[in-house]
C-alpha cells in the first residue's frame, strides 16, 4: 500500500500512535462488529464527500461514484478483517425478506451497495442465520442455520465442514466445534457412476 492509503505502514503507525501498541488487543480472542449494516451506512456517508463521488459538471454528488467507492472500501475493510491473525471476527447484520420477479421469497443481507452483499460470502469462512425454528411437532426454538443447503432458504455457509445444517444457538460451543476435529461423516465423498460412453461413428470426411 502507498503511504496515503489505508492499511499502509504509515497508516498502521498512525493508528498505533493514537490507540496504543497492538499488544493491547492480546487479551481479546473474539471481536464483534455490530453491525455491518451500520458500518456500510457510515462508509456510504463518507464516500459521498470524496472527490470520486463529485460530478465534474455540477459539483453535486454522483451516486454512481459514491456507490463504486463504497464497494471498494467495504471489500478492502472486510478482506483486511478476514486476514486478522489469531482472532475470531464476527460480523453481525440484519436480513431482509424480499420477493423476486416470480413473487418467491428470498433473504438478503441488509447492507448498502450491491457489491458488498454479493462478494461477502466469498470472503468470510462462515455465514450463519440465527432463526426461530418452528417444527411441525413440538415447541419452536432458536437455532443457527449453518449450511448452504437448508430447508428454510436462509443464507448460510460452512467452510469448516464441521457443522450440521442446524446447530444450537450457543456461539461458544459453535466456535469450539468449528475448531474441533472433523467427524467421519463430514469427510465422506460423493459416490457416483460415470455415464456409459456413447459410441460415435468416426468422421472420415468426403
Amino acid at each position: 500500500m502507498r503511504d496515503d492509503q489505508s492499511y499502509s505502514r504509515s497508516d498502521y503507525a498512525r493508528v498505533c500512535n493514537t490507540f496504543g501498541p497492538p499488544t493491547l488487543l492480546d487479551k481479546y480472542e473474539t471481536i464483534f462488529v455490530d453491525s455491518i449494516t451500520v458500518a456500510s451506512r457510515l462508509c456510504l456517508q463518507w464516500a459521498k464527500g470524496q472527490p470520486q463521488a463529485m460530478s465534474d459538471r455540477s459539483g453535486k454528488t454522483d451516486m454512481r461514484g459514491a456507490y463504486g467507492l463504497l464497494g471498494q472500501e467495504m471489500i478492502g475493510w472486510l478482506t483486511h478483517l478476514q486476514h486478522t491473525p489469531d482472532k475470531n471476527v464476527w460480523l453481525v447484520g440484519l436480513l431482509d425478506k424480499r420477493l423476486d420477479d416470480f413473487n418467491r421469497p428470498f433473504f438478503s443481507l441488509q447492507i448498502e451497495g450491491a457489491k458488498t452483499g454479493l462478494e461477502l460470502p466469498g470472503i468470510v469462512d462462515e455465514i450463519l442465520t440465527l432463526a426461530d425454528i418452528r417444527p411441525a411437532e413440538g415447541a419452536p426454538y432458536r437455532a443457527f442455520v449453518c449450511t448452504t443447503l437448508n430447508e428454510f432458504g436462509f443464507p448460510a455457509k460452512d467452510r469448516s465442514g464441521r457443522l450440521a445444517s442446524v446447530e444450537p444457538a450457543h456461539l461458544g460451543r459453535l466456535m469450539e466445534k468449528i475448531r474441533g476435529p472433523l467427524a467421519d461423516s463430514s469427510v465422506a465423498r460423493l459416490n457416483f457412476e460415470l455415464p456409459a460412453a456413447v459410441p460415435t461413428t468416426p468422421n472420415t470426411g468426403a
